[in-house]
C-alpha cells in the first residue's frame, strides 16, 4: 500500500513508532519528583511549555511528513506517467522493429529477386553471346561458301550469255527439271528392273516346273521306248514262240495292255498341255508315242531358246 493511501490510524501508529523514542528520551532528561523543587505551577507551566514545543515540534514533523508523501506522491504520479509514456514509447519501438523487420524482409526479397533477375540476365546474356559467336562463325562459312560458289555464279551468267536463257534463274529451273526428270527415268528403270527380276523369278520357277516334268516324262518315255525296244527286238521271237505266247497270252496281253494304259495317259498328259491335240485313236500306240517325243523334243527347244536369251540379256 503506498504512503499517500494511509489512513489517520495508520499514520498515528506511524508517528508513533518513528517519534515515540524519542519522546521518551525527551522526557527522561526532565528531574524527577524528588529532585524538583519549584511549585506545581512553575512545574506545570513548564510542562505546557515542553507540550507546545512537543506539539509544535510534532506539527512541524508532521508538516515535514505532509510535505515528504506529498512529494512521494507527486513522484509516484510522476513515474505513473514516465510508466505510460515509456509503455507507449516501447509499443512504439516494438510497432517501429516490426515494420523494420517488415520492410527488412521485404528488402531481402526484392534482392533476393533482384539477384535471381541478374542471374537471369547473366544467363541470357551468356546465351546470347554464344548465339552471336556461332552465328558469326555461320556467317564466316556461308561467306567462305559463297566466295567458293561464286565461280558457279559467272559461269551460269556466262551460259545465258551464250544460251537462249534470259535468267540464272531460269537455268536453275531447267536444271531442277532435269534433275526431277532424271529421278522419275531412274524410278522407272528400277520398276522395269524388279519386273524384269519378278519375272525371270517366275520364269525360273516355270523352268523349274517344266524341267521336272520333262525329266519325268523322259523317264516315263525311256521306260516305254526300252519297253518297245525289248518288244521290237523280240518279235520274231514272239513270232517263233507263238505257240508259247498262245499258252502265255493272257499274261502278254495283261503287260501289253498295261504299256497301252501307261502310254495312253502319258499321251492324255501331252495332250492337256497342247493348245491343238492331234487327233489320235486311243488304241493307235505307235502314233500317241511319236507325239509324247515330239512334244518332249518341243520342250527341249524352247528350253534352250530360254538359256540362248538369258545369256544375250547377261551379256547386255
Amino acid at each position: 500500500m503506498s504512503l499517500g493511501t494511509l489512513e489517520e490510524e495508520d499514520l498515528a501508529e506511524y508517528f508513533r513508532l518513528q517519534y515515540g523514542e524519542r519522546l521518551l528520551q525527551l522526557l527522561q532528561k526532565f528531574p524527577s519528583i524528588e529532585e524538583q523543587s519549584e511549585s506545581p505551577s512553575i512545574r506545570l507551566l513548564e510542562k505546557k511549555k515542553e507540550a507546545q514545543i512537543l506539539h509544535r515540534v510534532m506539527e512541524e514533523k508532521k508538516e515535514t511528513f505532509k510535505r515528504k508523501m506529498e512529494s512521494l506522491n507527486q513522484r509516484w504520479e510522476d513515474l505513473a506517467v514516465k510508466e505510460a509514456q515509456l509503455k507507449a514509447h516501447m509499443q512504439k519501438f516494438e510497432q517501429f522493429i516490426q515494420e523494420n523487420d517488415q520492410k527488412r524482409i521485404r528488402a531481402l526479397k526484392k534482392a533476393n529477386k533482384e539477384r535471381e533477375l541478374k542471374q537471369l540476365r547473366v544467363q541470357e546474356l551468356a546465351k546470347a553471346k554464344q548465339e552471336i559467336v556461332a552465328l558469326r562463325l555461320k556467317h564466316q562459312r556461308l561467306s567462305s561458301k559463297l566466295q567458293a560458289y561464286s565461280i558457279f555464279n559467272k559461269y551460269l551468267e556466262k551460259v545465258v550469255e551464250n544460251s537462249e536463257f534470259e535468267e540464272i534463274q531460269e537455268v536453275i529451273a531447267r536444271y531442277k527439271t532435269l534433275v526431277s526428270m532424271n529421278h522419275d527415268l531412274m524410278q522407272s528403270v528400277q520398276d522395269g528392273q524388279e519386273k524384269i527380276e519378278h519375272a525371270k523369278a517366275r520364269l525360273a520357277h516355270y523352268m523349274k516346273e517344266k524341267g521336272d516334268e520333262i525329266l519325268q516324262l523322259n523317264n516315263q518315255l525311256a521306260q516305254l521306248q526300252m519297253h518297245y525296244d525289248r518288244a521290237h527286238s523280240n518279235v520274231i521271237v514272239w513270232e517263233s514262240r507263238w505257240a508259247h505266247i498262245q499258252n502265255t497270252a493272257a499274261k502278254k496281253t495283261l503287260l501289253l495292255g498295261t504299256i497301252k494304259m501307261a502310254t495312253l495317259n502319258l499321251f492324255q498328259m501331252v495332250s492337256k498341255q497342247l493348245k491343238d491335240s492331234p487327233s489320235v485313236s486311243l488304241e493307235d500306240t505307235h502314233k500317241q508315242l511319236d507325239v509324247i517325243q515330239q512334244y518332249i523334243q518341243d520342250l527341249s527347244d524352247i528350253l534352250a531358246e530360254v538359256k540362248k536369251k538369258e545369256q544375250q540379256q547377261i551379256r547386255v
